[in-house]
């Protein structure tokens, strides 16, 4: 389900503002460097809106290639520092993983997939009630933020006990 910090046509942050600059170095690099993530901040400035990146998943799952689009838009913006706000941008990445450029493009310009990301968003906001990233619903429970690994599996061993059999 996808999930927008700021979404069009709310203002993106300059990774010059002082609350990018305070949330990268206090916890997005700290924490990339402990488990050995490949992560630099972003130089594109202001930070991308990510609706079409979004809309191009759509693209890319209805042609077997969600994971991969999504595994390489990742690493184009975290750790190339591109601008995935950008068609052209988006277009490339999705010929690196064996989609047609072309008709990416096209369907991106054409916004033939924003009613269905429109709808995913309300749903994430308003149904679903997702407020932080990320967010992982088990059995029951809602869980938010960055937990580790022991965290995780105890609340799934809870889950997993209070579930009827």
């Amino acid at each position: 389900m996808p999930f927008e910090l700021r979404p069009y046509p709310t203002e993106t942050l300059s990774p010059k503002d002082a609350r990018f600059q305070q949330g990268w170095n206090q916890s997005i690099a700290p924490l990339a460097e402990r488990l050995g993530v490949k992560m630099v901040m972003p130089q594109v400035d202001p930070t991308p809106h990510t609706h079409l990146a979004h809309e191009g998943f759509r693209f890319a799952k209805e042609h077997g290639k969600g994971n991969e689009y999504v595994e390489a838009v990742l690493k184009e913006f975290w750790e190339q520092s591109k601008d995935i706000g950008s068609i052209d941008v988006l277009a490339e990445i999705a010929s690196s993983v064996g989609l047609d450029k072309e008709r990416f493009k096209d369907t991106l310009s054409e916004r033939k997939y924003e009613p269905h990301h429109k709808q995913a968003l309300k749903h994430a906001y308003y149904d679903a009630q997702i407020t932080a990233v990320p967010t992982f619903f088990i059995g029951n429970r809602r869980v938010q933020g960055l937990h580790t690994k022991e965290a995780l599996e105890r609340i799934l061993d809870e889950e997993e006990s209070n579930s009827p059999s």
